[in-house]
């Protein structure tokens, strides 16, 4: 796994102005109710973005088992990164249309295992430069070497059993169990509290102040020396909070990647629906 000089884990559009001949700038946009990101991207793209495809380079075969966005086997995301032009030493700036919720995940990936990569502040919208349409450019393939996902990183669903604390990201009326559009049953897991995506960020779509998230997941049970489990629909959004949790300085959290699509898939496990 890599071991890189860190960058910030959310950098806004000036850092990557002066910056941009330095990264590698990921196109991350994907949509739940089936709009094309590929066709989002060819419609305008900051200029040199490559566009990272969510179900074939972020996420590996869907199944009730594994959840609706498993982690990739490592070689595969390796193979994926290569083929994207993104190296072992590559720093990526990673955006999208949703205030980093989607960019989030590959940002996740890459710095869960050692990579410089941050999320773009604000995502497209916030970039002031001229966008760039049609199929983009052409990658040169780069080493990128992943031998394993990092198990610290990692929480099963038997951790999530007794663990904490525990954080479901999906939206509150999810959460509670009022809806649910995709996955076979409504609720939550037992004692998981709700830190919904979209109160990381200012009415800008830009996340909040690291002393207001601190603030944010130390009610939730988040500290020093604590390893919170975090959670969503199916891993990616999830990851948005992860980030949030890192941008706070709460280290150590952990990405339950099957997330409520695997549990709720499974007949044994519990499900508590309210708050």
């Amino acid at each position: 796994m890599g071991s890189l000089i860190e960058q910030p884990p959310v950098v806004g559009p000036a850092w990557l102005g002066r910056h941009r001949h330095e990264v590698v700038v990921a196109d991350v946009r994907w949509y739940l109710d089936g709009r094309s990101g590929a066709e989002a991207y060819r419609s305008g793209h900051i200029a040199g973005a490559v566009f990272v495809d969510l179900d074939h380079c972020l996420a590996g075969p869907p199944s009730a088992e594994a959840g609706r966005h498993p982690l990739p086997a490592a070689d595969d995301f390796a193979r994926a990164m290569s083929g994207l032009g993104i190296g072992d030493t590559t720093r990526v700036v990673a955006y999208d249309d949703a205030g980093g919720t989607i960019a989030a995940r590959m940002t996740w990936m890459l710095r869960a295992t050692g990579h410089s990569a941050s999320i773009l502040d604000g995502g497209i919208q916030s970039w002031p430069g001229a966008l760039e349409t049609g199929p983009g450019p052409v990658a040169e393939p780069s080493e990128f070497h992943l031998d394993r996902w990092p198990t610290e990183r990692l929480a099963s669903a038997d951790d999530v059993v007794g663990g904490g604390p525990i954080i479901d990201a999906r939206a509150p009326q999810r959460y509670r169990g009022e809806v649910e559009p995709v996955d076979q049953r409504a609720g939550h897991i037992p004692g998981a509290v709700n830190a919904p995506t979209a109160a990381n960020l200012d009415e800008r779509g830009w996340f909040k102040p690291a002393e207001v998230l601190r603030a944010r997941y130390a009610d939730l049970g988040a500290g020093p020396g604590s390893a919170p489990i975090v959670y969503c629909g199916s891993g990616v959004t999830a990851c948005h909070d992860l980030i949030a949790l890192e941008v706070a300085g709460y280290e150590g959290g952990r990405l339950y990647p099957g997330s409520w699509s695997q549990w709720s898939a499974d007949p044994a496990r519990p499900v508590q629906m309210g708050d």
